[in-house]
């Protein structure tokens, strides 16, 4: 059985054309039926099923779901909601995005699944690069695996044009320890939102970002 009706995204395409608080709220029972408990509950089996594996996860949904509601204060945009659902289920949840989990993004644009570490603070990025430095065969190994290659191909993220001084000599041997950013995404298409497979299409992420997630968690700590 789906988790979702077709009209989750419907929802989402109508609010596309209505971004508005009049629209919203005359629309709010629809929000709640056909988006809000059903993510709800995605999220709450998602986190049961993760945490099996994870031991670390002890997150509620609540802590792992995003507000619909955009943060406009220093956006030249002002329309007031998100087109997507999203949540980030980690050890953290959502209050600390450094911390390695999977997040993933429901809406008619696609079915976005993202992992890694995509706002790492000064301290971690160092701790990151100087474990390249160290484990440079673990860090490859941790991207290289065939479930990880199929899914994500390599690491996202923007690479600083100039690094400290101790890692210049190693950016020829590992490009990627120029990052300051690391990442992995894929997006499917916004059509298995309400395909019963959906949940299986998160685990078979989550699992194969594993590797790359653990990694970077024992770099930073």
């Amino acid at each position: 059985m789906a988790w979702f009706t077709p009209d989750f995204n419907k929802f989402f395409k109508d609010l596309a054309k209505n971004n508005n608080k009049e629209w919203f709220d005359a629309n709010r029972k629809r929000y709640e039926s056909s988006v809000k408990k059903p993510f709800e509950a995605f999220v709450g089996e998602a986190i049961a099923r993760i945490a099996k594996r994870d031991k670390s996860i002890t997150i509620e949904p609540k802590e792992a779901i995003f507000r619909i509601n955009k943060d406009i204060r220093f956006s030249k945009d002002k329309t007031p909601y998100k087109l997507e659902a999203s949540a980030i289920i980690s050890a953290a949840g959502r209050k600390d995005h450094s911390v390695p989990g999977i997040y993933f993004a429901f809406g008619p644009e696609a079915v976005k699944f993202y992992g890694g570490c995509y706002q790492p603070e000064k301290e971690q990025l160092y701790a990151i690069r100087e474990a390249i430095m160290k484990d440079g065969k673990g860090f490859r190994k941790a991207i290289s695996g065939k479930p990880f290659v199929t899914l994500f191909k390599s690491v996202q993220g923007e690479a600083n044009k100039v690094l400290p001084p101790e890692f210049k000599a190693h950016a020829a041997k590992e490009p990627l320890i120029a990052n300051r950013q690391f990442y992995v995404g894929a997006e499917l298409p916004a059509k298995l939102v309400s395909d019963p497979k959906l949940m299986d299409a998160l685990m078979d992420h989550w699992l194969a970002m594993c590797p790359f997630n653990q990694w970077l968690s024992k770099a930073m700590n």
